[in-house]
């Protein structure tokens, strides 16, 4: 979460109920943090800017406690996804025996202008790389994905910013866990996107995706990697 005081709120306010929600305030100057804890939410903060850096300092919240979850689901907080659709992904762990589902943006009902170009043209490109070198069928990197909690902790993620999402997939691939997408709905996001809302943060995000799986292809790895 990173200044999205107008977004927040709606997010948690949508959520069905859960265990607990955990979110991670990325160095916002404005209301958000505020704003999530009136709500009852977890707030952990991590002035790193960066996705990967705000998801792994949550999973250093979870890893803390004594009593982990089974199952870990990741949200965007500018409610663009509807949070209310988590019961698609959890249920597909609960009841389909399934380890990591993403929820595909690509299969489901999008919204006019959500996606633009460039996100869509990187997505098939990353998606397709991975099938060629890892042999996954995805259509999509989306940030809304849910995930065994054991299964998490075995991918031993490192990622901190725009390769956090191809580095889960490429290593759930490698680790065979069972993978599936579920369609999910997707809206324009309420103000501008870090990322793909500018051109820098395109080329950035791109550059990153890309050279994560390359590196993870190529590259030789320490074995914790």
């Amino acid at each position: 979460m990173l200044n999205e005081e107008e977004s927040i709120g709606l997010v948690l306010e949508n959520l069905p109920p859960v265990r607990e929600v955990v979110v991670c305030d990325n160095g916002s100057s404005d209301n958000s943090p505020q704003i999530v804890t009136s709500l009852g939410a977890t707030l952990v903060k991590e002035p790193e800017r960066g996705y990967g850096a705000a998801c792994l300092k949550g999973m250093e919240y979870i890893a803390q406690l004594v009593d982990p979850p089974e199952i870990v689901v990741f949200l965007d907080g500018d409610f663009s996804d509807h949070p209310e659709e988590i019961r698609l992904l959890v249920g597909k762990i609960q009841h389909e025996g399934f380890d990591f589902v993403v929820g595909s943006r690509i299969k489901g009902n999008r919204e006019k202008g959500a996606m633009l170009f460039q996100a869509i043209f990187g997505n098939k490109l990353a998606c397709f790389l991975m099938w060629l070198f890892w042999g996954v069928r995805h259509s999509d990197l989306g940030p809304f994905r849910a995930i065994r909690y054991d299964a998490l902790c075995s991918l031993q993620m490192s990622d901190r910013n725009f390769g956090w999402t191809i580095e889960m997939q490429i290593k759930a691939a490698e680790q065979r866990l069972k993978t599936t997408e579920v369609p999910v709905s997707y809206r324009c996001r309420i103000g501008t996107s870090k990322i793909s809302g500018t051109i820098m943060g395109s080329i950035k995000a791109g550059y990153k995706i890309l050279y994560t799986i390359f590196r993870y292809r190529f590259l030789p790895r320490p074995k914790s990697q």
